[in-house]
């Protein structure tokens, strides 16, 4: 990472700002994303086809839909 900073000193001062600029941003958008465990509450969305189609053929569907 040494080689980063060489590079930002290279720049010129208003250049160096922008970088600082942009990593601050990174350091917010890091800081501010949640993490969410992944929740079923999608199971059964799909019991109204299981008459019309196979669990493979619902899983294509699926696929399809999220296209």
């Amino acid at each position: 990472m040494e080689t980063v900073g060489i590079k930002i000193k290279q720049l010129p001062q208003h250049l160096q700002q922008e970088v600082e600029d942009f990593v601050d941003f990174l350091l917010e958008k890091k800081a501010t994303q949640i993490k969410k465990r992944a929740t079923l509450n999608w199971a059964g969305g799909l019991k109204e086809f299981k008459d019309q189609f196979t669990a493979i053929e619902l899983q294509k569907k699926s696929n399809d839909w999220r296209d």
